[in-house]
């Protein structure tokens, strides 16, 4: 991997991503198995504990601000994993101690109904908000519209590392270019962004890449992708499980969070020139 520019990352040190604003270590374990489509209540935890290290892993590849929590979770996979290895202890042992998996399981459980019980609230929210402006479905049946085409869902953090890690590896396959390159800064990769959205509907997640070959200019440009998101001015949606990730950009509401590189201006000592006496 190629060490970046003290430049680029200077440029990254003024945005730091905290995952903990997207989702958690739960949140990250619940993606994993329901991509390798497995049963909570039995985790083969060798395999969820070597992919959750290399999720942390691309993480930190990314310079990303992995919490403590995402460690502390490590740990704990890691520590279930070496006991699985260790003889179970007797029946008449007096006082066992927990098992960790099934606290594990308990906690995985619990957080899983909590997500379903917030989309399920943030889904009537949608519907509630847009049912003036949709088109009556008999309407929109005999124009053709809305045929075969699965629902739209919202894309959570760790599936789009999920995609953005294959656009890393197709990069690596791409011709190397050994001149200097100039790294794009943050702001201005957005900038970018903003402008290729602002005349189409949408765009495909990996379209966003297209103009790039760098690493770390893919790095910055997932980098932004972030930071629009939790700046609400990007929606980014997955028809269906597994489909294509595309990309909207929407009008930035009253309540969202400002720039992380925005600062209010400091307050005017006493006695300087402009000041009231």
């Amino acid at each position: 991997m190629t060490t970046p520019s003290p430049e680029f990352e200077s440029s990254l040190e003024r945005f730091p991503v905290k995952l903990e604003v997207f989702e958690g270590p739960l949140d990250l374990l619940l993606h994993l198995i329901k991509k390798h489509e497995l049963d909570i209540y039995d985790i083969p935890i060798a395999l969820i504990t070597r992919q959750y290290l290399d999720y942390i892993g691309f993480m930190q590849d990314l310079q990303l601000d992995v919490a403590g929590d995402f460690l502390v979770m490590a740990a704990t996979l890691i520590h279930i994993k070496s006991r699985s290895l260790l003889p179970r202890p007797a029946p008449e042992q007096e006082d066992p101690e927990e098992d960790p998996r099934e606290a594990l399981v308990r906690r995985l459980v619990e957080h899983q109904k909590f997500k379903a019980a917030a989309e399920l609230l943030h889904d009537r929210e949608t519907v509630r908000s847009a049912q003036w402006s949709r088109p009556d479905e008999r309407i929109a049946a005999l124009a053709g519209e809305g045929l075969d085409k699965e629902p739209e869902l919202e894309v959570d953090l760790f599936s789009l590392m999920t995609a953005f890690k294959a656009i890393v590896e197709r990069a690596k396959h791409r011709p190397a270019n050994y001149l200097p390159m100039e790294q794009i800064p943050l702001e201005m990769r957005i900038e970018q962004l903003m402008a290729r959205l602002a005349g189409v509907e949408a765009l495909g997640f990996e379209e966003l890449f297209d103009d790039i070959a760098q690493r770390a200019d893919l790095i910055v440009t997932f980098l932004a992708i972030l930071e629009m998101i939790r700046l609400k001015v990007l929606r980014v949606v997955q028809s269906g499980t597994g489909g294509p990730i595309r990309v909207y950009k929407r009008d930035r509401p009253a309540d969202a969070p400002r720039p992380i590189e925005h600062h209010e201006p400091a307050a005017r000592p006493q006695g300087t020139p402009g000041s009231q006496s």
